[in-house]
């Protein structure tokens, strides 16, 4: 046999090996089967899949102005049908799924993207689900599209920084029951509580395993502070938190997983809400989405131990457009009573290192001494440890009334916009806090700060004064932002809080409302 056949047949045998150990333990049945990861799938893949697997029925999935999963489905009746329906797609009424798009132009196309694939952990019957971009009558990606303002606002990311941003959330909601008389949890502080004190972990872990094999990278899962009782019924918090992966996934996974936690949630009988705020007092839901800029795979996040001029140019990008952000990530007026003070919810804008009071926070990043297992274990030595790029800074304003989509394009410019900033490392050093600011000695620190929107109407405001950076590059029309601006100004609450300051019943009818957003 030749040299040269030999080397490709070692090289097509090792790929082998190292594509085996990729797949054999990833939960997703696709990426078993298929021995690729998702981002190789093709048209061919999912043929066979559906072929091999006697799927009977596809369904398309894609995303409305509301941040909801829709749906179109179709029974497979031949494989002539199921090339069509992946090839060409299909037709929808936007008129139906965005106030902005008129009726007589509202014929739009919905294209699966080959990647999102997933088999469907509800049906009875094997049923695949793919996630759709739209298009126009030209065959053009939709501008005003949520999700390809995020594709497009990454791709001008690249071209003009040459860094890709990868991002992860963390997830928060809250399960409501009928009340329980056994082993009821402490008041705010269901932290990591574990059974039989937290009623909903068997809950939480179907729904992680289910979000898994549908693609979702999952970081890990627990209980949060917030539980109380009302009545008969007993409020639980729960957090699913992901890892990073690039930023069109993770926005992917966050509205795969919330439809998979609600389609749980009613087959159980129970309600589950994202929702920012559900009463005074208690803990709210947010939706905190940690983020890391790459260059060539690699984290640009740290430099020598420490956080690199990258990251803190990426923070005062944060930081410079936090209160429009708020635009993208903070939806209704409950929003506006999660952040409030000693709440763990931001209010001034500024950042540090492991503060929950700051609007952006640099956790823990394992980039000190590694040897802690071994400290752990005292039987156990020579554990091999080398420094993870495991940094990342986390963004604390958004909550689970936002469209996840317009969001993390929010955050992509952000980032964008920090490092093009010619007073970047400036402004991060002026915004940095490293203390407790809402201690008394620190008044004249936190008078310093500016501060986010407390309403809708300011977050209006605050959008409209920054308009300019989001229409950069042709990422967001001017349209779509004017409509942004005038679908918070509808809500004309910049008086709210002190108007129902003392009326419980009103603010309860507010909760209602917004109970099911997102």
């Amino acid at each position: 046999m030749p040299n040269g056949i030999i080397y490709l047949s070692l090289t097509a045998f090792f790929k082998t090996i190292a594509m085996n150990q990729y797949t054999e333990m990833n939960p997703n049945p696709l990426v078993q089967y298929l021995n690729k990861p998702s981002v190789e799938f093709t048209k061919e893949d999912i043929i066979r899949y559906v072929e091999d697997h006697d799927i009977s029925m596809v369904n398309f999935r894609y995303c409305g102005w509301d941040g909801r999963l829709k749906t179109l489905n179709f029974v497979v009746n031949s494989k002539q049908h199921l090339d069509s329906i992946l090839s060409y797609g299909e037709r929808v009424d936007g008129s139906s799924l965005f106030s902005f798009i008129e009726a007589g132009s509202s014929d739009l196309y919905v294209i699966p993207r080959y990647k999102t694939a997933f088999l469907n952990p509800f049906s009875e019957q094997p049923q695949l689900d793919i996630l759709c971009s739209y298009y126009n009558m030209d065959g053009e990606p939709l501008a005003s599209s949520p999700e390809y303002i995020l594709r497009r606002a990454h791709e001008v990311l690249i071209e003009k920084t040459g860094y890709q941003l990868e991002a992860m959330g963390e997830l928060e909601y809250y399960i409501i029951s009928e009340k329980e008389e056994l082993f009821q949890a402490t008041d705010q502080k269901g932290y990591h509580e574990a059974e039989p004190f937290s009623k909903w972990g068997d809950f939480r872990k179907e729904a992680m395993l289910a979000i898994a094999q549908a693609g979702g990278l999952i970081k890990y899962g627990h209980s949060e502070v917030g539980n109380f009782i009302v009545g008969n019924l007993e409020y639980e918090q729960n957090e699913i938190e992901f890892a990073p992966t690039a930023i069109e996934d993770a926005a992917d996974q966050l509205i795969i997983a919330k439809w998979i936690l609600r389609t749980l949630a009613y087959q159980y009988g129970v309600t589950v809400t994202f929702a920012p705020k559900i009463t005074t007092g208690k803990a709210g839901s947010g939706l905190h989405i940690h983020c890391r800029l790459m260059k060539d795979g690699k984290s640009q996040m740290v430099e020598n131990g420490q956080l690199s001029e990258v990251a803190k140019k990426a923070i005062a990008g944060f930081l410079d457009l936090a209160p429009s952000i708020t635009a993208f990530g903070n939806l209704n007026p409950m929003s506006y009573f999660r952040l409030v003070p000693h709440q763990e919810a931001p209010t001034n804008i500024c950042w540090g290192d492991r503060n929950r009071s700051v609007l952006v926070r640099v956790p823990l990043g394992w980039t000190g001494k590694l040897d802690m297992a071994e400290d752990a274990n005292p039987l156990q030595r020579n554990i091999k440890t080398e420094p993870l790029d495991r940094q990342t800074v986390e963004l604390r304003s958004p909550d689970g009334s936002a469209d996840v989509y317009t969001l993390l394009a929010a955050i992509t410019i952000a980032a964008r916009h920090g490092l093009e900033m010619k007073n970047a490392l400036s402004f991060a050093e002026k915004t940095y806090v490293d203390v407790n600011i809402f201690n008394d000695e620190n008044k004249k620190r936190l008078a310093e700060l500016n501060h986010l929107p407390s309403s809708c109407w300011e977050s209006a405001h605050a959008l409209e004064k920054q308009k300019s950076i989001y229409m950069e590059n042709g990422i967001i029309t001017e349209g779509t932002l004017d409509g942004i601006i005038a679908y918070h100004k509808t809500y004309n609450d910049q008086n709210l809080r002190e108007e129902i300051k003392d009326k419980p019943e009103v603010l309860l009818k507010l909760v209602t409302k917004f109970f099911h957003c997102g």
